[in-house]
């Protein structure tokens, strides 16, 4: 499939006797064709009593189309900080006052880390590195990582290493690379106001060749960092034209010294009826639970979300930040009988 750049056409929002919930179950849940931004925006704009509705509806979207299994991941840090990007929201930063230091991991805490993953039941383990784009060491240093890790561990290996060229995806792709991530991070018509240094565009031609290469697409971004509900919808749909193979939905959690430290934290009725639009914009789609949850939601929430149209977990501690204890996810999934899906079943 060939990713274009283009914004989908809006849909006509829902007619004035036809509820949009209503509508939602009969576009999506039966039909299986996600929606469009006009009825997204609606979506959003629900009143805060019908959000259990709404959440029970995405849940039965992706139980429909996706099935119960929960894919779980885990990831891993292999260069820390020193970013040459001005991403507002990153403690990594080199620009900013955060107090991230730059820091390589080397290939046994690498594999001691895949192994760690692999034992929470994960299929995936995601490699990623602070910088806007791979160099030949980090090449040679992810080569060298994925081999180490390919003797020892059975799992599939996602990486995450900024913008690529198209030497580098090839490469990437020749290593058994499974998944790229590189996410959007918010909807193109805020992008600016979240990074200067590099355009949206240069992030959606790495997904094209990442695409065009085999390679799944991981693709998607933080909620709460100063988008209007218009934005969030636009973000959705945006995606909906990508359609990536997994979204990770991560909510801001405000680190000290980025642009973005003093932003409020988005209420969680919002980052819930969010979960529930982006499952109702991709009925299909691996929909990830990231970071910034656990402030975000607390562990009510988090089990609301699961319930509400996520069907992925990141487990353990993210690249700067605490998640929650792989224990703790593992056993949210076992009290709600979601089983995790095995690795046979992603290849």
């Amino acid at each position: 499939m060939t990713i274009t750049t283009s914004t989908p056409a809006s849909v006509d929002p829902v007619s004035a006797d036809e509820d949009i919930l209503a509508l939602a179950r009969r576009q999506v849940l039966d039909d299986g064709v996600g929606l469009g931004y006009e009825q997204l925006l609606q979506v959003l704009r629900l009143d805060e009593e019908r959000l259990p509705e709404l959440l029970q509806l995405a849940h039965d979207v992706r139980l429909r189309h996706c099935g119960p299994e929960v894919e779980v991941e885990g990831i891993i840090s292999l260069k820390t900080g020193g970013c040459p990007e001005d991403c507002h929201f990153c403690s990594q930063s080199g620009l900013f006052t955060s107090p991230v230091r730059s820091a390589w991991i080397d290939i046994p805490s690498l594999v001691e880390a895949a192994k760690q993953t692999a034992k929470t039941g994960a299929t995936e383990f995601c490699i990623v590195a602070a910088v806007r784009g791979p160099d030949k060491r980090l090449m040679t240093q992810v080569a060298a990582g994925i081999e180490a890790i390919r003797n020892e561990v059975d799992i599939q290996i996602a990486c995450s290493l900024g913008m690529l060229t198209q030497e580098q995806v090839e490469e990437l792709a020749a290593m058994g690379v499974h998944r790229y991530n590189h996410n959007l991070e918010t909807a193109r018509s805020h992008f600016p106001n979240v990074v200067t240094t590099h355009t949206y565009d240069e992030r959606w031609d790495t997904l094209r060749m990442v695409r065009e290469a085999g390679m799944e697409v991981c693709c998607g971004g933080i909620l709460g960092m100063g988008e209007t509900v218009e934005q969030r919808a636009e973000f959705a749909a945006e995606l909906a034209v990508l359609d990536p193979d997994e979204v990770p939905l991560n909510f801001l959690n405000p680190r000290p010294g980025t642009p973005f430290g003093d932003l409020d934290v988005l209420p969680a009725a919002e980052a819930l009826k969010a979960v529930a639009a982006f499952r109702l914009a991709l009925p299909r789609t691996i929909l990830r639970f990231a970071g910034g949850r656990e402030i975000t939601l607390g562990d009510l929430g988090a089990k609301q979300g699961i319930l509400g149209g996520i069907n992925a977990v990141i487990v353990g501690n993210y690249l700067t930040t605490l998640g929650r204890p792989a224990e703790a996810d593992l056993d949210l999934l076992d009290d709600l009988s979601m089983p995790i899906k095995a690795l046979n079943d992603t290849l």
